[in-house]
């Protein structure tokens, strides 16, 4: 039974925010980043944190801490992400992808001489790591399954399971929108145990119905007394870089990380921010937080209703032997079959177990949530983040200089404000309806007479 939690690269703790409530009991954290550092204290004063995540082997040898039930962690996802180029194991940060599987052997060690199973591993990360030119990939879970040779693909599928002679290994790509949050973010979930485990069980669903599609909804409507504008039903990913770069990439020009807020455009806040991941309104506002550690912090951690499912499916053994049970059935989807290894590739998304059922490794659950943006604006965001005449003209200047695609109706809120809509175009569209609060629901503009 899984009890107790260690969890590497910590951030501000999405796992503790999920999984707490479940009665999971969080013994270690090991963060270095300052802010990060700094919100661990404040919102969970009584866990250690240890700091580098070098120094765990060592202390968990020498019982300076404990040898939990399961480790969590994502290492740095820049070294697989076109931001950190996609160095991959070339990169120091994608390095302590092979350290994270150092930390699993001592943790496993520990437990071993303490007559205790081997562990539970849960690892998080850009579904980019799935093409590194390094095999960071192919080299993590193969060492997790004990091979003796690592197993080396160009491109691994989006969901699949190797079988080692140590370890089971099970990964799937999770698209965060279908989990209750309005944010376009597909992240890559793996999970490993001991020879008695096996993670398709938690990770993979039997298929029993039509996938829903992402509803539509008003993109313009009143709340809390202001009118408001969306361009999408959900966001773009919400990206680290969120506080520096929001003007120069490709939520930029489709509007999905912008709000237009009585007639003015500006970005999302940190709090709506904090929304978009699922956390609890005002986690990282801690004393002498500035926008920047926020919006940080916020976009370098994990999607919290994504990491709840799963760990509601773990603890809970909901689907205990429902899809290990079909192995005799896979057999098309085995790839690697050797002495010391068996490869399953399932990225065909739903699969078939014969004649006796469908097995869901999609980016999508069995059950959907849909949230929408409407859901995570708030009216009281701060005068800093509204986009400036001068701020609008320049997305619009490098749109023309670039050829770039945008969405109209942004680009017509961006001119508004920049004044490069003419007058006459801005007295027309006022003589559409009455004057007053209303919202042009053709073209998705908002006026205010």
């Amino acid at each position: 039974m899984i009890r107790t939690v260690g969890s590497i690269c910590s951030g501000i703790e999405a796992a503790s925010v999920a999984w707490e409530p479940l009665g999971l009991n969080f013994k270690w954290f090991s963060e270095i980043a300052p802010f990060p550092a700094r919100v661990l204290s404040e919102k969970f004063p009584g866990i250690e944190n240890i700091g580098d995540m070098n120094k765990i082997p060592k202390a968990l040898f020498e019982d300076a801490i404990c040898a939990p039930d399961f480790i969590c962690g994502g290492t740095p996802c820049q070294a697989f992400s076109l931001a950190g180029e996609k160095r991959g194991l070339d990169d120091e940060r994608g390095n302590l992808t092979l350290r994270f599987v150092d930390i699993i052997e001592a943790n496993d060690a520990v437990r071993r001489k303490k007559g205790k199973d081997a562990s539970v591993v849960f690892w998080e990360n850009v579904e980019g790591v799935l093409t590194d030119k390094t095999n960071a990939f192919g080299c993590l879970i193969s060492s997790l399954a004990g091979l003796d040779t690592m197993i080396s693909m160009k491109k691994w599928p989006s969901a699949g399971v190797l079988e080692g002679k140590k370890r089971n290994v099970a990964w799937r790509v999770l698209d965060a929108k279908y989990f209750g949050l309005p944010q376009q973010r597909r992240r890559l979930y793996v999970l490993a145990g001991g020879k008695g485990f096996h993670p398709e069980d938690v990770l993979f669903e039997v298929h029993g119905q039509e996938f829903e599609e992402y509803p539509a909804g008003d993109l313009t409507f009143e709340k809390d007394g202001h009118f408001f504008e969306i361009f999408r039903e959900y966001s773009d990913c919400l990206y680290s870089a969120y506080a520096t770069k929001w003007n120069g990439n490709a939520a930029a020009y489709n509007g999905s990380l912008f709000v237009v807020q009585d007639q003015r455009i500006r970005r999302l806040s940190p709090l709506e921010c904090e929304r978009l991941m699922g956390f609890p309104d005002g986690h990282t506002n801690i004393k002498g937080a500035t926008r920047t550690n926020r919006y940080q912090a916020i976009g370098n951690s994990w999607a919290v209703p994504v990491v709840r499912w799963i760990g509601e499916r773990l603890i809970s053994e909901l689907g205990k032997g429902l899809i290990s049970s079909y192995k005799s059935e896979f057999m098309e989807n085995k790839i690697v079959d050797r002495a010391d290894a068996f490869l399953y590739d399932f990225h065909e998304g739903t699969v078939k177990a014969g004649d006796k059922a469908q097995v869901n490794c999609t980016e999508r659950p069995e059950k959907c949530v849909f949230r929408t943006l409407r859901d995570i604006v708030d009216a009281d965001a701060p005068e800093e983040i509204y986009l400036s005449p001068v701020g609008c003209h320049g997305i619009l200047r490098r749109k023309r200089e670039r050829n770039l695609s945008i969405n109209p109706r942004l680009e017509e809120a961006l001119a508004r404000v920049a004044g490069e809509m003419p007058e006459a175009e801005i007295e027309k569209k006022s003589r559409i309806q009455p004057r007053g609060k209303f919202s042009d629901q053709k073209n998705g503009l908002l006026f205010t007479g």
